[in-house]
């Protein structure tokens, strides 16, 4: 984890999800006019991913998955739309790197959640 985000909940998927979703909030800020609904997109994504992992870890039993389930969900949608910015060069390669790397690292993290080992 970097710097700026201090590890402060006790999911590290949202962990994860959080200091991603700073880096690509920042880059979407600066996306050119014309592919701005992507940008939008990304946000709206990106954005879900956090709070669905918290939202999930203060419910129970099947609520609990359906919140776990969107934020699976939504980093693999924003994982898409910075993958598009990117391929336009309208985002900074390295940070949208690192981005897409602690993205894939929350969705890892999520897919444990939603897959215990058994017992």
């Amino acid at each position: 984890m970097t710097d700026s985000l201090p590890a402060n909940h006790p999911l590290d998927a949202v962990n994860l999800a959080m200091e991603a979703a700073s880096i690509a909030l920042a880059l979407a800020r600066r996306v050119p006019a014309p592919l701005r609904p992507v940008a939008d997109q990304l946000i709206r994504a990106v954005s879900s991913v956090p709070a669905n992992l918290a939202e999930g870890h203060g419910r129970t039993g099947r609520d609990r998955l359906h919140h776990w389930r969107i934020a699976y969900a939504s980093a693999k949608e924003a994982d898409i739309h910075l993958r598009l910015l990117l391929g336009a060069g309208a985002v900074d390669a390295g940070q949208a790197s690192t981005a897409l790397e602690l993205l894939d690292r929350s969705r890892g993290a999520t897919w444990r959640l939603l897959h215990p080992p058994a017992r």
